[in-house]
């Protein structure tokens, strides 16, 4: 894979790997019009503070594979209720369904584009896991 993937497609990607290790409510903001921050938000909770650990560490070892980058920033609470992965242009919030809740981000960017589950699975589907 090329490490030269746009915003758009990496954020589906990043999708379609948590959606393969069965995140729930898998949510992709595009920010891009609204926020200098990054272009896309990808957002999932897990049922566990395991799972949540999981996911973000599988993510991590599959972008590094696939696409040869690092994170910029990382932030994990010390209870693995929540763990951020910023790529830049693409954040990654994987959340336990209660910290989910409680921080309600997609009610805080409500004023983004919403990516549906069919349209970023769609532009994922030439990514094999």
């Amino acid at each position: 894979m090329s490490d030269t993937v746009d915003s758009s497609k990496f954020a589906s990607a990043i999708a379609k790997m948590l959606d393969n290790k069965l995140a729930k409510d898998i949510i992709i903001l595009n920010i891009s019009n609204v926020s200098v921050l990054s272009d896309y938000f990808v957002i999932c909770s897990g049922d566990t503070s395991t799972q949540v650990r999981a996911m973000s560490g599988y993510v991590k070892e599959k972008v590094k594979e696939l696409y040869q980058r690092l994170p910029i920033g990382e932030e994990i609470d010390s209870k693995n209720r929540w763990s951020l992965v910023d790529y830049g242009d693409v954040v990654v919030h994987i959340l336990h369904k209660e910290e989910r809740e409680f921080y309600a981000i997609e009610k805080f960017w409500s004023h983004a584009c919403t990516i549906s589950e069919d349209d970023w699975k769609k532009e994922s589907e030439d990514i094999s896991l």
